[in-house]
């Protein structure tokens, strides 16, 4: 059980997910409340945690707002609820409400309002995503059309690369119209290029695109462990020289998840780091998953692109595309898993969630909010999994409530809930043992 070491600083590593979490729960709860209060629902309370409340307060709508002591999860209980799940009425309460009074509660109101009531917290959590990813593509910029090398990384003196503000023309003799083209025309360690400099046309030879450069490591991965970073060169693996990112993996996958060696280039030194490959669910082109032994890094082109703002239309654009594509994944984990593409270790808990949580609030505000993004998304497609006691399974009782007429059974419904509070709370152990023994 290594775990423990992996957590750094233990403390940020509590306090980042313990924000993290209570920001996601939180807008996944008001999601609830809110539309609950637009469809005629009241709520009676609204509160961030379970357990001993720390603060509360009472707004003019009767709500009482609070945030209680265990940070792992929250609840809006609504009138007339026998508990905070909305798992059945508090039939002596409503018994002795008023017609008017029981329409004003989850069980009295109309089936349309129940269900867009519940349907909200998970959409809250995919609106939260989708704003962050809108706000990053806001302050980032695009990417221009042109060829343009923008800022140059730092790489051995070595590695001849162009300058930044060179204007690329052809690859290899092959013109070049925009910067999509140059990058899948410039693939090997070396090409010969036609560029204008300072006004110029010239032929340069000089590294392709995309160098041994590490542009991103990810979290919680053998390379982060190790101490890689963003921006180091890759200078030998397993002792073999290294020109092309692409000879890193037939290298790592040789090594069969044994200790390798790495060698690296960083700010004019060189330094050498061992770490074992670790097994990892891995996207594959055709859209299926497999298993792969990886290290845990991103290639990185040799410079930045040229960016120019983008526009408020073009960033709404790209955030949607963010958020679609990213479900899109996290179902395909999630069927991979289920059909047996990849191994269930890459189920993670709570644990790996807190270490992701903290290693990212290390890496700086940047990645601890595309973090929160990503678990707000993976929160919200959770709820929607037709489980008893998720939003999910709820939507299931009210589909049946439209096709039926009539309300499943409270005896059926107490005997779902039970199953599905089991299988809820199985998947949680389950994944917390991964998380200690995987």
């Amino acid at each position: 059980m290594d775990f423990l070491p992996s957590f750094g600083s233990f403390g940020l590593t509590i306090a980042a997910f313990v924000v993290a979490l209570s920001v996601i729960v939180a807008v996944h709860e008001y999601g609830h409340y809110i539309v609950g209060r637009w469809t005629g629902i009241k709520a009676d309370v609204f509160s961030v945690g379970f357990g001993p409340i720390l603060f509360k307060r009472t707004d003019r709508h009767g709500t009482q707002w609070q945030v209680a002591a265990l940070p792992f999860g929250g609840y809006v209980k609504f009138r007339g609820d026998a508990n905070a799940a909305s798992a059945g009425a508090d039939t002596e309460a409503m018994n002795a409400m008023s017609a008017a009074d029981r329409r004003q509660t989850m069980h009295g109101a109309p089936l349309w309002a129940r269900a867009a009531t519940v349907a909200a917290g998970p959409i809250f959590n995919f609106i939260l995503a989708f704003l962050i990813f809108t706000g990053f593509a806001l302050t980032s910029g695009v990417a221009t059309e042109e060829a343009r090398i923008g800022a140059v990384v730092d790489a051995p003196e070595s590695v001849e690369l162009l300058q930044e503000n060179d204007l690329v023309l052809e690859v290899d003799g092959t013109p070049v119209n925009s910067l999509a083209e140059f990058v899948a025309l410039a693939e090997g360690p070396t090409e010969r290029y036609t560029i204008e400099r300072d006004g110029q046309r010239m032929v340069v030879d000089a590294a392709g695109a995309i160098i041994p450069s590490i542009g991103n490591v990810t979290l919680l991965s053998a390379a982060g462990d190790a101490g890689i970073e963003p921006g180091d060169y890759v200078v030998s693996v397993a002792g073999v020289p290294i020109d092309d990112f692409n000879d890193i993996r037939p290298l790592v996958d040789a090594s069969g998840g044994d200790p390798i060696e790495i060698g690296l280039w960083r700010a004019g030194e060189t330094l050498t780091v061992t770490l074992e490959p670790r097994m990892t669910g891995t996207p594959t082109p055709d859209g299926g998953f497999e298993d792969r032994f990886l290290i845990g890094i991103g290639a990185s082109l040799f410079f930045e692109p040229y960016t120019e703002p983008r526009g408020l239309g073009g960033a709404i654009t790209a955030g949607a595309q963010s958020v679609v594509e990213s479900l899109r994944q996290n179902l395909r984990g999630i069927g991979a898993i289920i059909t047996g593409q990849i191994g269930t270790c890459n189920l993670q808990g709570v644990i790996r969630i807190a270490e992701v949580s903290g290693e990212a609030a290390e890496r700086g505000p940047d990645y601890f909010i595309s973090i929160i993004a990503g678990l707000s998304l993976m929160i919200g497609l959770v709820n929607l999994l037709p489980i008893p006691v998720l939003d999910g399974g709820h939507l299931v009782f009210h589909a049946y409530e439209a096709i039926a007429r009539r309300p499943p059974s409270e005896k059926a419904m107490r005997m779902m809930m039970s199953v599905g509070l089991t299988l809820l709370l199985s998947l949680m152990v389950f994944a917390l043992l991964n998380d200690l023994f995987c």
